[in-house]
C-alpha cells in the first residue's frame, strides 16, 4: 500500500484537530481537557522545531558560504537575494492596498461594535503600542547595532537573535574561504556533518507532524475569542485572506516565468511547509522543515537554501506586510478617514521597511504595525479593532511568508545555475535492513 503523502497527513490531522475540539466544547470539562492534556503535545512539537532552528542555521549557512570558495559569488547571490525580496514584499504591501481599498471592510463596522472591541482588546493594544514606543526610541539605527551580537552564544541561545546568528554564520563562513583549505577542511567537514544530523533530525521530527498539528488545531478551537466578533470582522479578514490568494498566484506565476516549474510541482514539494507555517504561525520554527522541502524537493541547491532560507526567515515577511496595509486602511476606514494616494504610497514604503524588521515568531506583526499606523496618523486604539481575528490572520500570512522565501531560493538559484532535480532523503536511508 503506497504510504500517504505528508501533507495530505498533515492535512487529515488538522481536520480532525478541529473536529475533536468542536465535538469537546459541548462538555462543560471540554476545554479543560484540552488545554490540559492535548494542547502540550502541540507546544513539544513546536518546541522541537524551534529547538533545531539555530544550530541548523549556524551549520547551513558555514557550509553553504565555504562551499562557494569565492566572495564574488557570495556578494552575487546577496544582492540578488535582498533585491528579489524587497520586490516581492512591494508587490504584496501593493496587493494589500489595492484589494482594501476596493472591498472597503472598515465601512461595515459600526460604532457599537467599535466600542465593543475597543473595550475587549484595549489592553492587548496598548502593550503592543508600548513595545513599538521603546523600538522607536532606541533611535534609526539601533537595527544595525542590533545585527552584530556581542557574545554569540548568548545570541544563540534565542530564537528572536537570528539575525545575529546569521550575521556570524556569514562572517564565520567568510573568514573560512579565505584562509588555506587544507586548514579549514576539519571545521568544514564538521559542520557538513552537523548540518546533515540536523538535517536527519528535522526528518525524524516530521514523523510527528500529523499528531503535533492535531494538538494546535484543537488548542485553537477551545481558545478563539467570541463568534460574534469574528462575524463583525469578518470582511476584513476576507479581505486579508483575498489579498494572500493573490499574493500565491503571484509566487506561482514567478516560479513559472522564471524557472520554468509547474505550479503542480511547486505547490506539491512546499506543501507539509505551508501547512506547518499554517499550524505555528512562525517562520522561525517552520525554517528547518522549509529548507528541508525546498532542497529536497524542489531541487534548490545547498549552496542556495542554507543563503537565501535563513535570510528569507528574517527580513522577508510578505504576508505580514500585505497584512499590515489591509489593517492599516480597514482601521482608517472604521474612523471614518480618507486616507490620500500620498499617505498610501507612504504605507507602502513603511509597510515594506516593517516587515524586514518583524520577528519570525507569532504576533510580531502587530508590533511593526504600530510604527505603520504612526505614519499614517491613524489612531493606535484601532489596533484593538483587529485583535479578535488576528491569532488566524497571523497563521495565513505565516503560510506566505514561508512560499515567499521558497520561491525566491527557487529564483536565485535558477539564475545561479544551481536549480536541479528533487533528491528525496527519507529518515531511515541509512538505517540497516533486516
Amino acid at each position: 500500500m503506497k504510504k500517504l503523502a505528508l501533507h495530505w497527513q498533515i492535512l487529515i490531522g488538522m481536520g480532525l484537530g478541529v473536529v475533536f475540539a468542536l465535538i469537546l466544547t459541548n462538555f462543560t470539562w471540554g476545554a479543560d481537557f484540552i488545554g490540559d492534556w492535548i494542547k502540550p503535545f502541540g507546544t513539544m512539537f513546536i518546541r522541537s522545531l524551534k529547538l533545531i532552528a539555530i544550530p541548523l542555521i549556524l551549520a547551513a549557512l558555514i557550509k553553504g558560504i565555504s562551499d562557494l570558495k569565492d566572495i564574488s559569488s557570495l556578494s552575487q547571490m546577496g544582492v540578488r537575494t535582498i533585491v528579489t525580496y524587497v520586490i516581492t514584499t512591494l508587490i504584496a504591501v501593493s496587493i494589500g492596498l489595492g484589494v482594501v481599498s476596493l472591498i472597503k471592510p472598515g465601512a461595515t463596522i459600526n460604532e457599537d461594535t467599535r466600542n465593543e472591541l475597543v473595550e475587549a482588546y484595549g489592553g492587548d493594544a496598548e502593550a503592543k503600542r508600548m513595545d513599538a514606543q521603546k523600538q522607536k526610541e532606541a533611535g534609526p539605527l539601533q537595527a544595525l547595532i542590533d545585527l552584530v551580537p556581542e557574545n554569540i552564544f548568548d545570541a544563540a541561545s534565542s530564537n528572536r537573535n537570528m539575525l545575529q546568528v546569521i550575521f556570524f554564520a556569514v562572517f564565520f563562513g567568510i573568514g573560512l574561504i579565505l584562509i588555506p583549505e587544507e586548514k579549514g577542511k576539519t571545521v568544514k567537514d564538521f559542520f557538513d556533518g552537523v548540518n546533515e544530523v540536523i538535517l536527519k533530525m528535522v526528518d525524524l521530527i516530521m514523523l510527528a507532524a500529523p499528531y503535533g498539528v492535531f494538538a494546535l488545531l484543537a488548542a485553537l478551537v477551545v481558545e478563539a475569542p467570541s463568534p460574534d466578533l469574528f462575524a463583525a470582522l469578518g470582511m476584513y479578514a476576507i479581505s486579508v485572506v483575498i489579498g494572500l490568494v493573490l499574493m500565491v498566484g503571484v509566487y506561482l506565476l514567478m516560479v513559472w516565468v522564471f524557472t520554468k516549474k509547474t505550479p503542480g510541482f511547486f505547490l506539491n514539494g512546499i506543501a507539509p511547509a505551508q501547512l506547518l507555517a499554517f499550524s505555528t504561525s512562525s517562520s522561525a520554527a517552520t525554517l528547518p522543515v522549509t529548507m528541508e522541502r525546498v532542497t529536497e524537493h524542489l531541487g534548490v541547491d545547498e549552496k542556495v537554501s542554507s543563503f537565501v532560507l535563513p535570510i528569507g526567515a528574517t527580513i522577508n515577511m510578505d504576508g505580514t506586510s500585505l497584512y499590515q496595509a489591509v489593517a492599516a486602511v480597514f482601521i482608517a476606514q472604521a474612523f471614518g478617514m480618507d486616507l490620500s494616494l500620498g499617505t498610501q504610497l507612504g504605507i507602502i514604503a513603511t509597510a515594506t521597511l516593517a516587515s524586514i524588521g518583524s520577528a519570525a515568531v507569532p504576533g510580531a506583526g502587530m508590533v511593526m504595525l504600530v510604527g505603520v499606523l504612526g505614519y499614517a496618523g491613524i489612531p493606535e486604539a484601532g489596533l484593538a479593532l483587529i485583535f479578535a481575528v488576528d491569532r488566524p490572520l497571523d497563521m495565513c500570512r505565516t503560510v506566505i511568508n514561508v512560499t515567499g522565501d521558497a520561491t525566491v531560493s527557487m529564483m536565485v538559484a535558477k539564475s545561479q545555475g544551481k536549480l536541479g532535480e528533487p533528491h528525496v532523503k527519507d529518515w531511515d536511508d541509512n538505517y540497516p535492513v533486516q
